[in-house]
Order: structure tokens, then sequence, then C-alpha cells
């Protein structure tokens, strides 16, 4: 069964720097939970913002911050490009133009902006791609959707169809580099590039999975180290990295099975059953455990055993309530967290799958599309329409609070040294406790 997602969010993972003061990839460090314990947990669009900064065009990748600087890219959609012909796809057989497909029959201008952390300024933007674009994308999808990753040094920016590229922190190009076009049914991309030590890790699943891959590209000089053909179809995750005995795996769900690569390589290490529903979540790991889930059209959650014992089942349990379509599940602590499209929260007991409760609900109805995040035993899940709740961790639900921010937000939430970093429909956010708070 194939489904299309309306919207998509994205993610990735780096090595934990010594400091927990950078937010450098897609929900952070650490599976979007933070150590820190400094952060404002009130604010209003008036109260509590340190500063607020226009952001031209369209995105939805989420910033990502490393001292003073903070990293977004956008789209900025342009005049009907003549002779631009969005690739066809054909679904089970039949060709398939999904109802929904916008946007590839236009010029595209894919910018990489660059903020001061300390008062907002955009220090620089740079035009990475200007042109026409391979595919469709959803109405309520960006060409700008996957979160860049950086390492202190650089930031690296995929634009899927479009390009990977290098940039140093001051805006100078280092190289750019095509893993050609990827076909995505006219709905766009979701999932971000992953880093692991000298290479840049892109999931390029593709309609029905004919011309699906996995790549490492070098982030030396652009060129692919390797590229192993999938036979998955379309998925919108970011694949994450995990630890076990020294050995770094690549965990990469998808409706047809779960599988762990070897990240150097490329080398199948294990799989498992798949989700049996479109992935566009990203999986949480914790507990000797990866948990991966999907929203639709079916709704599971799974917790996979990363070192079964022998005769152990690899799938430990099993859940199959509460997910949405596009928000991540997040991880805090011995609970597991999922939330739905509508917004209804429900908590699970990572070890045993036990659910603790069930599909609370927000005081005000909305849509939810941005993954949550957690701090000093709060959990902030925010809606579509700006509005960020703040809840208790722990098996008791209690709603802490209401931070209505009066702008539109698709993108997860930074946390970094003091502050907390929205991107919004049309401008970027720093928050941050007002002096004597």
């Amino acid at each position: 069964m194939h489904r299309i997602p309306a919207l998509l969010l994205l993610t990735a993972t780096v090595a934990l720097p010594e400091t927990l003061d950078v937010w450098p990839n897609w929900r952070g460090p650490a599976n979007g939970v933070s150590q820190l314990r400094t952060l404002p947990s009130s604010w209003t669009a008036e109260r509590n913002v340190a500063w607020k900064a226009d952001v031209p065009g369209r995105g939805h990748s989420s910033p990502v911050v490393w001292g003073n600087r903070i990293f977004l890219t956008t789209d900025i959609e342009g005049d009907v490009a003549p002779g631009a012909a969005p690739v066809k796809h054909t679904l089970e057989g039949q060709p398939f133009v999904h109802p929904d497909s916008v946007g590839g029959t236009h010029k595209h201008t894919l910018k990489v902006l660059a903020y001061d952390a300390g008062n907002g300024k955009l220090l620089w933007e740079r035009t990475a791609y200007d042109g026409k674009v391979f595919d469709n994308t959803h109405r309520f999808n960006t060409y700008a959707s996957p979160t860049p990753v950086i390492d202190g040094k650089f930031v690296y920016v995929w634009f899927d169809s479009q390009g990977l590229y290098k940039y140093d922190f001051e805006g100078n190009l280092v190289w750019s580099s095509s893993l050609g076009g990827i076909a995505t049914l006219g709905v766009g991309t979701g999932g971000s590039p992953v880093l692991f030590e000298d290479l840049i890790l892109v999931l390029c699943d593709q309609d029905e999975g004919e011309h699906s891959f996995l790549a490492a590209v070098s982030t030396r000089d652009g060129k692919t180290v390797w590229r192993l053909n999938r036979k998955n179809q379309l998925t919108w995750t970011t694949p994450v990295l995990v630890e076990l005995k020294g050995q770094k795996q690549l965990i990469v769900p998808a409706t047809e099975d779960v599988v762990a690569y070897d990240p150097r390589t490329g080398k199948e290490m294990w799989r498992t059953e798949g989700l049996g529903g479109n992935v566009v979540h990203t999986a949480v790991v914790g507990h000797g455990m990866v948990y991966v889930s999907t929203g639709y059209p079916n709704k599971k959650t799974m917790a996979v055993r990363l070192d079964p014992s022998p005769g152990q089942e690899r799938v430990a349990w099993r859940y199959d309530k509460g997910t949405g379509y596009i928000p991540s599940p997040i991880l805090y602590g011995d609970y597991l967290y999922l939330l739905t499209g509508a917004g209804l929260l429900t908590c699970l007991d990572a070890h045993t799958g036990e659910p603790k409760y069930e599909g609370k609900r927000f005081p005000v109805p909305g849509q939810f599309v941005a993954s949550p995040v957690a701090f000093d035993g709060k959990v902030l899940v925010s809606s579509q329409d700006g509005d960020t709740y703040v809840v208790k961790a722990g098996p008791e639900h209690e709603l802490m609070g209401t931070n209505p921010l009066g702008e539109q937000m698709f993108a997860s939430l930074a946390m970094v040294g003091d502050s907390i970093y929205i991107r919004g429909e049309k401008h970027l956010y720093r928050i941050r406790n007002s002096p004597g708070q």
C-alpha cells in the first residue's frame, strides 16, 4: 500500500560535541532532548523574545546552531520556467499525478542563510541553486525542507535532486555535488543529511522503489564514496546513527523492513520487519532499542532490540495507536511520547510499551507537524498555529503552560545555551528569559 504525505519535516544525526551548547542537526545531538536547564519555558510574541528576524521565501528546515551562527535554508519560487516539466510518475502500474503537486513548472531559487545568534542580523545569504526543479512537491511541502548539518567549521545543505552543498561558516562554497534526479511521487522530500565522520549520508528512496538508494558522500571533496541500491518504496525519514559495542550502525526504517547498515561501507548488518505504512518519522534511540513508527495509513510503533540475546525476538513490543502522519516521537527518560496530527498525546513505558496515558488533548484544537523537544523535565509540543505547549514529563499527564507565538510553525525547535530558536513561517525567533526571570 502506498500513500502520500501532506507535509514533511526532517532530521539528521551528528556525533555529540564536547559542549552541549550546539544544535548541529535535525532534532539536535540527542533525539530532540537537551540537558540544558536554563532554557525559557514561557513566552509570547511580545514577551521573552530577544529578537525576531525576517526569513524570506518558504522552508521547513529547522535552525541549526553552533556558537554565534544560525543556519537555515529557504526556497523562493519564481515565475513559470519555459520548458520546465517535472518528472512523470506511475503508481501500481498506472500514470500518477498527485492532486496537490505544485512547483515543478516554476523556477526556484534555493538559498542558505546565516544569522548572528547574538542579535539576529543576517550575516550572509548564498544562492545554492537557481533554475528548474526535477520534480513537483506537495503544496504544503517546500523545496527547502531538509535541515542542514554542521560540524563547527562547515555547513552541509541538501536540496534533494537540486544537489548537496558544502559552505564554510563565512559563506564560501567549498563544493557542490549532485546525486541525480530523485523522484518523490510529486510530493517532495523529507529526510535530512546525516554526518558520520568524513561522510555525509543521504537516503534517496524513490517512488515505488525501482531506483531507491542510500549513498555516502565525502565531506572532503563531495565525491560519492559508496552507493547502495535499495528496493524500498518512497520514505521521508532521516536515518539515525547508533553505537553498539564500539561499532556504528545506521538504522533505516521503511515500509517493507527496518535495516541496519555499516555507515562506513553500506554493508547490511541486520534487518527486521517493516512498519507497513509510510515512514515519515525519525526513529529515536535508547535503552538498547531503536523506536520506529508510522502514522499512515496504519498506526504502528515498534521497539527494536539492537542486540537481542540468542533466541530473543528482535522486536521487543508493538503498539498500534497514537501516531500521526508527520510528527516524530520523542524518547525522554523511561517514556516514549507519541503525537497525532490533531494533537493527541500518548505516553508509553519505553521498556514495555505499556500505555501510561493515551490521547490527551491540548486546550486549543489544531494541527501538529513539528516534532516535540524536551528539557529539564518538560516536553514541548508545537502546533502549526504557533502555540507551544509545555507538558510535564512522566507517566501522569500535566499541562504546565501554553506559549502563543502568533505565527504559523512547521519546523521543530532548536535549544542552545539559554535560548530556544524558533523558525516561524516568516521569521526566526530567539526566545530567552528576560533579565530578572
